[in-house]
């Protein structure tokens, strides 16, 4: 029961509420600074907050390191946006650990009596 416990706990608390989205390179606006993951051609795959995109360059920045992608390698672009379902069954799994932390020890205390 223990081990259930923490392996539930475990995997609601390393849930993100974010998830990433595939967009068209070219409707990409450099004014919000979003966060994106790019994946090359030959395996090559960038996280980082967009700097700036042009006709033939993309650059990330990630740890305050600039990483550049030639458009001409690119094949997928996709952006980082806030889930809100995912933040509700994250709410939803807290709640729903507490609940059985609570009946476990209700448990165990009526055991010992």
């Amino acid at each position: 029961m223990k081990k259930f416990i923490f392996l539930l706990s475990f995997s609601i608390l390393f849930q993100s509420c974010f998830s990433y989205k595939t967009v068209d390179y070219n409707n990409i606006a450099i004014e919000k600074k979003q966060k994106f993951e790019v994946f090359g051609i030959g395996g090559t795959n960038i996280k980082g907050r967009l700097v700036s995109k042009n006709d033939q360059l993309m650059i990330l920045e990630n740890s305050g390191q600039l990483q550049e992608m030639p458009v001409s390698e690119i094949y997928k672009v996709k952006v980082r946006k806030f889930s809100i379902l995912k933040s509700a069954g994250l709410l939803g799994g807290v709640y729903a650990t507490v609940i059985v932390v609570i009946a476990a020890v209700f448990l165990v205390v009526l055991a010992d009596a």
